[in-house]
């Protein structure tokens, strides 16, 4: 039964892959952006690394992020239905993501952090975001195409999130995140169809605040002329992530650095006493 349910992954995963046809490549846009205090990590989904995961990667370059990079592949050369349905594995891989943010962070907490995953990776995007420490926050977080259940509770996660969660999604992808999801389960083990679907859905009980961090994405029929076909892999391609995702990314690089020079400019509140203090008129003498 088991060897069954690996082959009709795999044949879903097949048809996927086969729909996807090469996009042109756009020369690479001019950009001001300073991209040297930030870090980006990306989570390929259950098939590990892969040739769309460098396309991602290839497309931010070509957009003009030249920040660090590095692609975490969290399937431990187990992949495909394996990785799935790793519970235990999975929240022990995001563990040690969590601790190399945590590094990432401690070693310079201006670092601009970006995390990016894709379908699976999602999962363990958000699992790391909630085993961070207290303190330990990065900048932006982009769910591509996500498995996860779309009532996933995200409150604790978000917490840890300075700027925007982006929500990429397609009501197209329904052979993997509606049928195949319902079939073999969501990353977080939910047989139902998933949020790259058709978004996340806030639970009751979670943090209305925390989810106005969310922006959803949802898939636009002009997205096929850059090579994204609303499926399940379409949103990897790099002239769509280079076009669509990546202006995000710089802008909110742009933002953090915004936000950080105007709080190194602010004259801190004992400055203000001492300049309150100079700029009065001296006491008068008493009669």
């Amino acid at each position: 039964m088991r060897q069954v349910r690996t082959l009709g992954l795999i044949a879903i995963l097949a048809v996927v892959v086969g729909c996807a046809a090469p996009a042109p490549l756009a020369l690479a846009a001019e950009t001001h952006t300073d991209c040297s205090k930030a870090w980006l990590l990306h989570l390929p989904g259950i098939a590990g690394e892969r040739r769309i995961d460098h396309e991602l990667i290839h497309g931010f370059q070509q957009a003009g992020y030249d920040g660090k990079v590095k692609i975490y592949d969290w399937t431990e050369h187990d992949p495909g239905l394996d990785a799935l349905v790793a519970y235990d594995r999975n929240h022990r891989e995001a563990q040690k993501v969590a601790d190399a943010l945590t590094e990432q962070f401690r070693a310079d907490p201006l670092t601009e952090i970006i995390l990016t995953g894709h379908s699976g990776g999602t999962g363990l995007v958000v699992w790391a975001l909630e085993d961070l420490p207290d303190d330990v926050k990065v900048q932006s977080v982009f769910l591509l195409a996500s498995a996860l259940s779309p009532d996933y509770d995200l409150t604790k996660a978000l917490r840890h999130v300075r700027g925007k969660v982006y929500v990429f999604s397609s009501l197209e992808d329904s052979l993997v995140l509606g049928t195949g999801t319902r079939l073999f389960g969501t990353i977080d083990g939910i047989k139902s169809e998933a949020a790259g679907l058709g978004g996340f859905v806030m639970p009751k009980g979670a943090d209305k605040d925390l989810y106005a961090k969310l922006v959803a994405e949802p898939y636009q029929k002009d997205w096929a002329s850059l090579g994204h076909a609303g499926n399940h892999i379409g949103c990897m391609n790099r002239l769509f992530v280079a076009h669509v995702i990546a202006p995000l990314l710089l802008k909110d690089i742009d933002t953090a650095a915004e936000e950080l020079a105007k709080a190194t400019t602010r004259p801190s509140v004992g400055e203000e006493h001492s300049a309150h203090a100079s700029a009065a008129p001296p006491p008068q003498k008493k009669m």
